[in-house]
């Protein structure tokens, strides 16, 4: 048995916690033989290989005398970088959970699982979806809404160091005045309009109006403004960063993708630039 979770690139601009989309990047786990304790083969750096690996506490969680098995875990996404690493794992981890428990977990099931887990439903949900999802978590409730992302491409440039969640967390404000909430949020509900309505056009000025998280946190990646202005001089929707970061992601028009990746990579910036498409299906048993 194999189950594959999507990457997944989360708050897109102004949704903070509360909007992400599922993206060509993928974990991979293959279910082998039963064993007498878990064992999980992968050379995804220093992360257990027991029950403490994040992927068995999460399955455990749900049901605690699920048969232990030789698992085989690969990834190509990278760990710590924004884009949804530690949920894919958690995703994977509910599924695991659900096909040797026999479980048989609606999608919704699965979601109040992982945001309870993860604490917010930004990078779990478009996994466990597909596509682009937007969703609020208020008194302990997730409520969800599944929409077709826009035609477009994801150019990303992931730079080679981490930016852990908690450092990009701690330098947000701990609150907003009542004016600037109200700005903030109606530049979110126009990206929003705009994603929904397919006007990428609108949508882009407002991804890049963010007044939620991304003014702060520009600083901590050095490669965001740059490459803001080099894809906007090349004709870019929006440049926003993936989640906390330190991932800069590039919505364009696909015919424009490959000169804009060429483009970042010549800027000789440390790291990797992808060009990614969105995942309509979300996490998948074979």
């Amino acid at each position: 048995m194999r189950i594959t979770v999507p990457a997944t690139s989360a708050n897109v601009g102004p949704g903070f916690d509360s909007v992400g989309v599922a993206l060509s990047k993928y974990l991979t786990i293959e279910i082998k033989e039963p064993s007498d304790k878990w064992f999980i083969k992968h050379d995804l750096g220093d992360i257990p290989s027991d029950e403490s690996n994040l992927l068995i506490a999460t399955a455990l969680h749900i049901k605690s005398d699920i048969q232990p098995h030789v698992i085989e875990m690969t990834s190509d996404i990278p760990l710590a970088r924004g884009l949804g690493s530690s949920s894919s794992v958690i995703v994977a981890g509910i599924e695991l959970a659900n096909q040797l428990g026999h479980l048989e977990m609606t999608a919704d099931e699965k979601l109040a699982i992982a945001t309870e887990i993860e604490g917010h439903p930004d990078n779990v949900a478009p996994a466990i979806f597909g596509n682009l999802v937007i969703a609020s978590f208020v008194n302990d409730k997730v409520n969800q809404i599944v929409a077709e992302f826009p035609t477009c491409s994801f150019i990303a440039f992931i730079p080679s160091y981490e930016l852990k969640t908690s450092d990009s967390r701690g330098v947000l404000p701990l609150e907003l005045s009542y004016k600037e909430a109200v700005a903030a949020s109606s530049i979110a509900n126009v990206a929003i309009a705009g994603l929904l309505s397919g006007n990428l056009e609108v949508a882009g000025a407002a991804i890049e109006g963010d007044r939620f998280h991304e003014v702060y946190r520009q600083s901590l990646v050095k490669e965001f403004l740059p490459i803001k202005t080099l894809a906007k001089e090349m004709g870019a929707y929006a440049t926003y960063l993936s989640g906390a970061g330190p991932t800069i992601m590039v919505l364009a028009e696909q015919d424009k993708a490959a000169n804009m990746k060429s483009a970042i990579e010549a800027l000789k910036f440390d790291g990797e630039c992808f060009i990614l498409e969105v995942d309509r299906e979300g996490v998948r048993v074979e």
